[in-house]
């Protein structure tokens, strides 16, 4: 195989009818790194709209148990990903997904906001630190695989094309990122867990990371703005590996997340049905999570 096979291979397959297989090749066999780094800034960027921050600091699974929700989500993801929409472990993982998401007070707004970081924050990342961006036949059925997962979730309006997604997640952004301590806090346990990944070199991952990040996420955390020289190392380096990936030989095999050194809580194997937390309600239909009552709580 040659480096480019596999986007013939893409560009042979329709991407509304083909999406599975296109975002396989796509997530597993092009890009497993940098999706994996995309997917955990996306998710991280959900943090910095206070309704959602608040709510993963309220159940205390991203600041007490942070290595374990990150587990618990990477894998659920990739369940879908490898067995897809029809598959026995694909269904658990989405009926897994949905249990947990309608043990609390979540809107329709927000949950799709989240579903929008996963089709864009990649795109983007790989506009900037991959060997090669996404073509149009990718970006085509990276929209319609969120798509189909989120009307598997449930969620409504959902946006059509990789345009729509962009177009709802600036305007949702824009509108809701601000500051919040709760979210914060959740922040903080996440760059922790992450930085922690790599022992003695954790201070300087932490660094890296922040200089990662938008100046409109680091003005909703309250972070100091990394040095420019800073930056400019971080990506720069980035954008070295880019260049030197984009000499290696093509993945003949798919790389999934079950398989990254980062997840580290299921050292003897996991049951998808078992993945997840197992809320209960304080009242029939009612969410787990203390709610202020009256005028307070807007």
């Amino acid at each position: 195989m040659r480096r480019y096979d596999w986007l013939k291979e893409i560009r042979r397959l329709d991407p509304e009818r083909d999406f599975l297989t296109i975002y396989r090749i796509t997530a597993t066999r092009e890009f497993p790194w940098d999706i994996t780094r995309a997917l955990e800034l996306a998710l991280y960027r959900t943090y910095a709209v206070p309704s959602i921050g608040r709510l993963l600091a309220a159940t205390a699974e991203l600041t007490d148990r942070t290595q374990k929700r990150y587990d618990d989500t990477a894998l659920l993801l990739d369940a879908v990903l490898e067995h897809g929409f029809d598959g026995e472990d694909g269904r658990t993982a989405i009926r897994r997904i949905n249990q947990m998401h309608r043990s609390y007070d979540i809107s329709n707004e927000d949950m799709r906001y989240v579903l929008c970081t996963f089709v864009v924050v990649p795109k983007r990342w790989l506009d900037a630190y991959g060997w090669r961006p996404l073509s149009a036949h990718e970006r085509a059925a990276v929209a319609a695989y969120y798509r189909t997962l989120g009307r598997h979730m449930g969620i409504t309006e959902l946006p059509q094309t990789y345009e729509d997604f962009e177009r709802c997640l600036d305007s949702y952004e824009e509108a809701h990122f601000g500051w919040d301590e709760d979210a914060r806090r959740v922040s903080d346990a996440t760059l922790d867990l992450m930085a922690g990944w790599y022992g003695p070199l954790a201070p300087l991952v932490r660094g890296a990371s922040m200089a990662l990040l938008d100046d409109t996420l680091l003005d909703a955390f309250r972070y100091d703005r990394p040095k420019p020289a800073v930056r400019k190392a971080v990506r720069g380096a980035l954008k070295l590996r880019a260049r030197a990936v984009r000499l290696l030989p093509p993945r003949r095999t798919p790389h999934y997340a079950r398989q990254n050194p980062e997840i580290k809580g299921y050292p003897n194997g996991f049951r998808v049905a078992e993945l997840g937390t197992f809320p209960a309600a304080r009242r029939t239909g009612g969410c787990p999570v203390p709610h202020m009552e009256g005028p307070a709580a807007s």
